[in-house]
């Protein structure tokens, strides 16, 4: 059985099966909320423009849970007249139930785009994303809705998708062609594909398409060559995979750094995650938004993540955000740049612990739901402004960093409790919290200065 890791990975692969689709006048459109991470990815990779549709289930009003038709954007409409006709259910019911669920579809739109219009379909190719299929129902309405809207062909594209289904899609006149990773003949969920199938906010799917759109399609010259990934042009954007010396091994990493930025944001992961971590990459497109560049990197190699010593050797892990530092201060575009740590859980402990090297070239750090006590006997030593942030119901770790504090004598501090946030930040609007921390304190370190509040 094909398991993702998360829904970032889920689209990574994804997107290796539409590799067909780049240079076409397409547009990537994600479900949400939990298709607009793995959308986000394909458009990215393809270099493709990124939206949402959104769709609307009209439940019978006596048994909300089964669908008597659905509702979209731009007063799209369907109904199943067999099944309405069948329960007997009146026009005045009908509508009683979709003048409640446009409500609720119209509020969605309005906080997904944040008063941007939606994307044209036009004459153009759809390409419709979701995180898994089970029966398919959403998935056939929100075609239909790109069909309505102009799209000249749709594609429906996921990573998972129960074997049944995609047969009854493909049979269908809705969608074109069914593109998906994996098609399980014995499918039981989609989450049961995920190693991760943590709940997508409303905050990372408008962060997302905020990110899209800033990041506008790279213009397709005659040759392939754009200002994108152009690491030897200082002031260019650089949006590029790297790999990274460090002493004996070399650790990889994602750069991506906005056109004119003062300041990077080098980013070291907790234990059990990676650089690809929905949440940190939310994190990282905020910071992008606010003019910060940031690199995702994995501090251990694959060989020695096996190892579960060294994912706690907090003097290894700091020693590579040292050379990861080092690497970003001998390139043309990043040299002139402040840089900053962004550590989560031990990552934090690895942060702090290279923050406090008499040579540190870190100009500011923060820890999110992070264990500073981790670098305990380097704190006394760090002379950098330091932010703590932790969920304000994570009792054991708001102890530990409340200790950490008391021991960060040298350097301003601050310890800010994220209201109704466990370890994670899964809670509604919790990261986006976090994330505005974080973007702040960096704002204010590596691109004013220091100065203010």
């Amino acid at each position: 059985m094909t398991v993702f890791a998360n829904r970032v990975d889920a689209g990574v692969q994804l997107a290796t099966r539409l590799e067909s689709f780049r240079g076409q006048d397409a547009v990537v459109l994600g479900l949400p909320r939990g298709g607009v991470p793995v959308a986000a990815e394909v458009a990215t990779a393809l270099d493709l423009p990124l939206d949402v549709i959104v769709v609307r289930k009209l439940g019978v009003p006596f048994q909300p849970e089964l669908a008597m038709g659905a509702i979209g954007e731009d007063g799209v409409r369907f109904l199943n007249r067999d099944l309405i006709d069948r329960a007997r259910i009146t026009e005045a019911e009908i509508e009683a139930v979709e003048r409640r669920e446009r409500a609720t579809l119209d509020e969605r739109v309005s906080r997904f785009r944040r008063g941007q219009a939606r994307l044209d379909l036009h004459g153009k190719v759809a390409l419709v994303v979701d995180d898994g299929i089970a029966t398919g129902a959403t998935a056939r309405v929100a075609c239909r809705v790109a069909r309505h809207l102009g799209a000249e062909r749709v594609v429906l594209a996921v990573p998972v998708a129960a074997a049944e289904s995609v047969r009854e899609l493909s049979a269908g006149d809705e969608v074109d062609e069914v593109v998906s990773v994996s098609a399980p003949p014995d499918f039981y969920a989609v989450g049961a594909h995920y190693r991760d199938f943590t709940p997508t906010t409303d905050d990372e799917v408008g962060v997302l398409l905020e990110a899209a759109r800033r990041r506008a399609p790279a213009a397709v010259a005659t040759g392939g060559d754009t200002d994108a990934g152009t690491s030897g042009n200082p002031g260019a954007a650089t949006d590029e995979d790297v790999v990274i010396p460090a002493g004996a091994v070399s650790i990889e990493g994602h750069l991506d750094v906005p056109a004119g930025a003062g300041g990077v944001v080098v980013f070291a992961h907790g234990s059990g995650s990676s650089r690809h971590s929905p949440r940190n990459r939310y994190v990282a497109r905020v910071l992008q938004q606010a003019g910060l560049g940031t690199l995702l990197i994995d501090l251990l190699t694959p060989a020695e993540e096996w190892d579960r010593a060294n994912v706690f050797d907090i003097g290894l892990l700091a020693g590579r955000l040292v050379a990861a530092t080092r690497w970003l201060a001998g390139r043309p575009d990043t040299g002139p740049c402040r840089y900053g740590y962004f550590g989560a859980s031990t990552g934090a402990g690895a942060a702090l612990w290279a923050a406090a090297e008499p040579d540190s070239q870190v100009a500011a750090v923060v820890s999110r739901g992070g264990r500073p006590d981790l670098a305990a006997p380097r704190l006394g030593l760090v002379r950098v402004p330091t932010l703590l942030i932790v969920g304000s119901d994570d009792d054991v770790v708001i102890d530990l960093n409340r200790q950490a504090q008391a021991q960060l004598t040298q350097c301003e501090t601050r310890l800010v409790l994220v209201a109704g946030a466990t370890h994670l930040f899964e809670e509604p609007g919790t990261l986006a919290e976090a994330a505005g921390q974080a973007r702040d304190w960096f704002v204010r370190h590596l691109l004013t200065g220091g100065g203010g509040s």
